[in-house]
């Protein structure tokens, strides 16, 4: 029913506009190019070393090890900060091995999974509404139960940075390690410092949908030259120096091929053009929509710039109308006035673009439904039952059911812009 009435209002788009997909400009063939001429078809070569110095050049780093994902620079980043805390741990076991590890809880599962590939536990850290990150009063809840965590990972959701000084001044209080995920914020910026700057390790992503891609790729980055080094020879499986192969730890093939470093080295002077595009499309969405019983994703404009990665939207809870949500799937009930990010998201893709829900929180995902989970007050699980009323704030799960992300790609033009925006609107008629 509701593509039906949306199709008799909406004509199609012509051409579909993506969520975030690779814009290119053509430098990253003539690199791509080199890479091809000269041989160097491998894991070493002039491209990767560029892009090395090009990080570090914007970033503001010391020391930058291309990888061949954000996810295995997070890895390494998480064996890092394991064994610096706890030791070297045997060959087969994890550096997190049966330790916990307080982690983002509104995120991609990119940003966890590295802590269990160590053997670790994730504990999930609310979130806070000012700007959709980690909440720093769930995080000292979270020390003041488990007192002898030692790495906290805080990722920057959608772009946009959190509250770095109120939660590196929990983690440095209780003498903890921060590990901070930048894949999503690359050229982000907290208080004039850019993020993937402020924990001992840190990450960048150039995935596809990334503010610039390689297609793949990502970074790791740190002021710690012994451990560039270490991730450095880590990610090209742990070889030693000697004639033959021979190894003394346990290496991994995660260093970044030459080829997409081509594609990233082109990529790179793009950056900020991008940051321009993907922030006119928020403003736009927010100009478009004010009059509406919505909110943006919000901004902590006082001490950061994001990048404006994905534009993302939040229903008024007295406009949300019925909708339920299983693992898989979903319903909901029309309302005259109101709607949900469902009927939005079916509106959205009926004239050919693609929106996306918010990222569910780790704690809900099945995955880890057994994992501990910290809000503002204490445990976020089990607080209420038949015999006692009542229950816990908690502010992901509230997002996740009230918020998505709409297309937000900067190859969009601002005519198509206005579609998707009159559609949306549509949808609270």
């Amino acid at each position: 029913m509701l593509k039906e009435n949306v199709l008799k209002k909406f004509s199609p788009l012509i051409k579909k506009v993506w969520l975030s997909s690779p814009t290119m400009h053509g430098e990253e063939l003539k690199y791509m190019q080199e890479a091809y001429e000269t041989n160097w078809m491998s894991t070493v070569g002039k491209n990767i070393n560029e892009v090395e110095r090009m990080a570090c050049e914007y970033i503001g780093c010391k020391y930058a090890v291309a990888l061949s994902a954000g996810t295995a620079s997070l890895h390494l980043a998480m064996k890092l900060a394991g064994i610096e805390c706890y030791g070297m741990p045997k060959v087969g076991h994890g550096a997190l091995e049966g330790k916990k590890v307080f982690c983002s809880d509104m995120t991609f599962d990119a940003t966890v999974n590295p802590v269990v590939y160590e053997g670790g536990e994730p504990v999930f850290i609310d979130t806070e509404y000012d700007t959709w990150n980690m909440d720093p009063v769930a995080l000292e809840k979270a020390f003041e139960i488990y007192p002898d965590t030692k790495v906290v990972v805080v990722a920057h959701l959608y772009g946009t940075p959190g509250k770095v000084d109120e939660l590196n001044a929990v983690i440095k209080k209780h003498s903890a390690i921060l590990v901070e995920d930048a894949a999503e914020s690359m050229g982000a910026t907290y208080k004039g410092v850019q993020t993937g700057t402020f924990g001992k390790y840190n990450t960048i992503s150039f995935n596809g949908n990334k503010i610039i891609t390689g297609s793949a790729g990502g970074c790791f980055l740190t002021d710690d030259e012994e451990a560039a080094n270490k991730v450095r020879k880590w990610s090209t499986q742990a070889r030693e120096n000697a004639a033959w192969y021979q190894h003394e730890e346990l290496g991994y093939n995660y260093r970044m091929s030459n080829v997409v470093a081509g594609v990233v080295r082109g990529q790179f002077p793009y950056l900020k053009e991008h940051i321009a595009q993907k922030k006119a499309i928020y403003e736009r969405y927010k100009e478009g929509l004010k009059d509406l019983p919505v909110s943006m994703n919000p901004m902590d404009l006082k001490n950061s710039e994001p990048n404006y990665w994905l534009s993302c939207m939040i229903i008024n809870e007295e406009a949300m109308c019925k909708q339920v949500r299983g693992e898989q799937d979903v319903c909901y009930v029309k309302e005259a006035g109101k709607s949900c990010p469902t009927e939005i998201l079916e509106a959205i893709v009926s004239i050919n673009a693609e929106g996306r829900p918010i990222w569910k929180p780790m704690h809900m995902q099945p995955i880890y439904r057994l994992n501990p989970f910290i809000v503002r007050d204490g445990n976020g699980r089990a607080r209420s039952n038949a015999y006692i009323a009542g229950g816990v704030a908690d502010v992901g799960m509230d997002i996740f059911e009230r918020g998505l992300c709409l297309p937000s790609d900067n190859k969009m033009t601002a005519e198509q812009q206005e579609r998707i925006i009159e559609v949306i609107r549509s949808c609270f008629e």
